[in-house]
């Protein structure tokens, strides 16, 4: 009886190693392990970017729909490799504005982010900020209807958050 089972499981091993001998895939070539690398690699949608107004933009002069300028502040990098490089440029649009109002309201907008240009190719961005002017509420309260709040500005050099609403691979 010991015989029988030695020589059971010596037919279950050899089956079993067949089995598994003939699923295994053939290696990949360099090739396809380069292409795959390649095209695997990329920086992940999501990605928090630092911006900066290319110029002034104020709620007394902006009008909804206009299309304003940003500038990447910092290499955005994955892995040790620099994706979007510092100075990379970056489009908003001004989507909602109220001008400063009479008992002390302060002028506002918002600039939604639409795109970055990432050597010579745009890639989509997601994110809006909003600025607010200073109202002139103490002021308000003694004189209505003489007072009104602060148009809403943004300089350059003022930092804020976007996001990347895509991969871009590298």
């Amino acid at each position: 009886m010991k015989i029988d089972r030695f020589a059971l499981a010596v037919i279950v091993a050899a089956v079993s190693h067949q089995a598994s001998a003939q699923t295994t895939p053939a290696a990949p070539s360099a090739q396809t392990v380069t292409a795959l690398q390649t095209v695997s690699r990329a920086l992940p949608a999501s990605t928090l970017i630092s911006v900066t107004p290319d110029a002034e933009i104020s709620s007394k002069h902006v009008e909804v729909g206009q299309k304003v300028g940003f500038t990447v502040v910092n290499d955005i990098t994955d892995g040790g490799v620099v994706v979007i490089p510092r100075g990379s440029q970056v489009v908003a649009t001004v989507t909602w504005k109220t001008g400063k109002a009479v008992g002390g309201k302060s002028g506002k907008f918002e600039v939604t982010f639409e795109k970055v240009n990432v050597r010579g190719r745009d890639y989509a961005m997601r994110g809006v900020h909003r600025q607010e002017g200073k109202g002139n509420t103490v002021a308000a309260v003694f004189a209505t209807w003489l007072v009104s709040g602060r148009s809403a500005v943004m300089q350059p050099g003022q930092f804020v958050n976007a996001f990347t609403a895509e991969a871009i691979p590298y």
